[in-house]
């Protein structure tokens, strides 16, 4: 996997893209959480795919996180990064908050995009499924929130080192501290922005994948999405928890490829 620093929005800001794999161009928008290093579901992706994956301003070295302050800035600067990158109606995948922002991509410019694959989006809210705090949340109820498989979740989060160990807990507040900063503009106090009256304006061919055992953004959320979205699809992956993408790769991989 390769990356660079990509200038957007007229040459207003820069931000970092990772790209792999050929074949036709699909879209990458991530979670909260970033990309790991090297990140296996992106790689995943590169099988079949050529994949950009842009990393919002305050996730690595990206910029320009003081022009964005809501739902509408994201959306807009994530097409900036599409224009940037010369794609055309290409398939676009978001997990989590990246689906949220997916989702408000296809629901503001229909054409724009040709299939649309949300995985896990946030973007909701159903008063008897509220959406835990992840602002409020430690180091080590990660694992739990995130993973059906808690073990493999701790050794994802926190490549092999000890959750009370000093130095991790130090570079995982630095670092949570500057993408949260980001996320919460769209997360905080709860990630609902309108999205729900906006749903009926999407007409991209569109899956909707979920895993069966999200404790974070429960399952129902996906009936929901479904019943917004005409003619949308849902894909429910047992045996897996809001990382569905890592815990499930190849089944995430295969509800994409159904698009066609």
């Amino acid at each position: 996997m390769k990356s660079k620093l990509i200038e957007v929005a007229g040459g207003r800001t820069k931000i970092r893209v990772y790209e792999i794999g050929e074949g036709e161009p699909l879209l990458f928008l991530h979670g909260a959480g970033g990309l790991f290093p090297d990140d296996p579901f992106v790689t995943k992706l590169g099988e079949r795919y050529h994949v950009y994956a842009p990393l919002l301003p305050g996730y690595e070295d990206s910029e320009g996180g003081e022009n964005i302050r809501d739902m509408l800035g994201f959306t807009l600067h994530t097409f900036d990064a599409m224009d940037a990158l010369a794609l055309h109606r290409p398939i676009v995948v978001g997990h989590s908050m990246g689906g949220m922002i997916a989702a408000e991509m296809a629901a503001t410019a229909p054409h724009a995009i040709d299939r649309l694959a949300l995985i896990a989006p946030a973007g909701l809210w159903l008063d008897e499924h509220p959406i835990p705090d992840i602002f409020a949340k430690l180091p080590f109820e990660f694992p739990a929130l995130l993973f059906h498989n808690v073990d493999m979740g701790t050794q994802l989060l926190t490549a092999g080192l000890d959750l009370d160990d000093e130095e991790f807990l130090k570079e995982f507040l630095i670092t949570n501290a500057r993408q949260f900063g980001m996320a919460g503009k769209i997360l905080f106090p709860i990630p609902e922005r309108g999205l729900s009256e906006r749903l009926y304006r999407i007409s991209a061919k569109t899956a909707i994948i979920w895993g069966a055992e999200d404790t974070l953004i429960v399952p129902e959320y996906g009936n929901a999405f479904q019943a917004g979205i005409e003619g949308a699809t849902l894909v429910n992956i047992p045996d897996a928890g809001h990382m569905v993408t890592l815990e499930k790769p190849d089944a995430v991989l295969q509800a994409i490829s159904a698009l066609g």
